[in-house]
């Protein structure tokens, strides 16, 4: 048994050399408390809580520690994008806190320091499956809704280019596709997160639906959106001129517009779409990747355009492709450059002795051997300080 502790041990080592967590509680009189003489023991406790819940006051001194979103405020603000398996703990938990990462601070600098009336600036959070892309893209969008911009958040791309439940032709133009299902059910969460300013927010110009039906210049941009939900056929045309109308309106500076799209390397690439002589619908074809194209383009002034590339759900890439230039391909390479690409990387050692503290804290992690220094090893050694894996070992203790 001791001599597999020492090749367990070992192993670690060679992950992560010289960064074990220690938490100096007690001595033990084992193997481990001689391979801990070998590293630092004057590290101290790691505080998973922070106090201060603005994220707009966030610094880096908050690095590795968890704020408290309010319930009411994770509704209103989050009725879509939220990963499900962060879904389930926050009620588990009855609380939602996001922890403050360095790539989310790094980004809330850059938005606190932006020059508004120039073009919008492009940044693209991307790192290795499970490294919490997406949980930095909510503290961006949360920030942001504090802040009274005004939130176009696209929660997952991939689903717009895969497994679509109703697809037909365009009315607009007969060469391209509508969903509208799916445009409908982001129009209903558009309009939970947004509904204040759907009525300050005016159309430029009139829009005809049919023969009996339009909307006159000059009306509540909500009109649109109601239009969309209540006539399905309608919503994907109704997607697109919402987008075209904040995008056109945003350097007016009535309003802040953060475009936050997950997974935006499913505007490039392939679907799995079929028309009905079975050849494949390219991504273009689909009238709503048609219309988030161009507002991720950097043609307007006003807001910012913050994006995540991901693994989860891409197709037809490789299992561990992460770059943007894996993910992306040529074609959406050259499409977003210039951009300012955001590392997300694993849990550093103090994020994630805060992590294990919090699922402490919260009883998620109840196995007799959680509080103990050779607990934290072999999670260490398992999860690799990867978020993801390390919430799933965490789930099943």
């Amino acid at each position: 048994m001791l001599k597999g502790m020492t090749r367990l041990i070992s192993r670690v080592h060679k992950l992560d050399p010289g960064r074990l967590l220690h938490t100096g509680t007690q001595a033990p009189q084992n193997l481990t408390a001689q391979l801990d003489d070998q590293v630092s023991s004057e590290r101290p406790r790691a505080i998973s809580r922070t106090s201060e819940n603005d994220p707009a006051k966030h610094e880096l001194r908050h690095e590795g520690q968890h704020y408290n979103i309010p319930l009411p405020d994770v509704k209103a603000v989050f009725p879509q994008g939220l990963p499900p398996r962060y879904v389930k703990q926050v009620k588990t938990f009855n609380e939602a806190c996001l922890m403050v990462r360095k790539p989310a601070l790094e980004l809330l600098q850059h938005l606190k320091n932006t020059n508004f009336a120039h073009p919008a600036v492009r940044y693209v959070l991307y790192g290795e499956k499970g490294t919490g892309k997406t949980l930095s893209l909510c503290h961006i969008i949360h920030f942001c809704a504090k802040q009274d911009w005004l939130v176009l958040h696209i929660p997952d791309a991939h689903l717009w280019v895969k497994n679509c439940r109703e697809l037909l032709q365009s009315t607009y133009n007969k060469q391209r596709f509508d969903q509208p299902l799916e445009a409908s059910i982001w129009l209903k969460n558009f309009k939970t997160a947004n509904e204040r300013f759907l009525s300050q927010i005016k159309t430029q110009e009139k829009y005809v639906w049919n023969k009996r039906e339009s909307t006159e210049q000059g009306s509540p941009l909500g009109e649109v959106v109601e239009q969309g939900m209540t006539r399905v056929r309608s919503a994907t045309d109704a997607v697109g001129i919402v987008l075209k109308e904040l995008k056109r309106q945003s350097s007016l500076g009535t309003f802040r517009l953060l475009v936050a799209v997950d997974g935006v390397n499913a505007l490039w690439g392939r679907t799995t779409l079929k028309k009905e002589d079975k050849s494949p619908i390219a991504p273009e074809e689909l009238a709503l990747i048609y219309n988030l194209r161009k507002v991720v383009r950097n043609d307007w002034n006003g807001g910012a355009i913050v994006l995540t590339l991901s693994q989860t759900g891409s197709l037809f890439k490789p299992r561990k492709a992460y770059l943007p230039q894996e993910l992306l391909g040529k074609e959406g390479f050259d499409a977003l450059d210039p951009f300012i690409p955001i590392l997300v990387s694993n849990y550093n050692p103090k994020e994630f002795e805060s992590c294990l503290q919090y699922y402490l804290e919260n009883s998620w992690l109840q196995h007799e051997k959680a509080h103990t220094e050779e607990g934290k090893r072999e999670l260490l050694f398992l999860s690799n300080s990867n978020p993801g894996q390390l919430e799933r070992l965490c789930a099943c203790l």
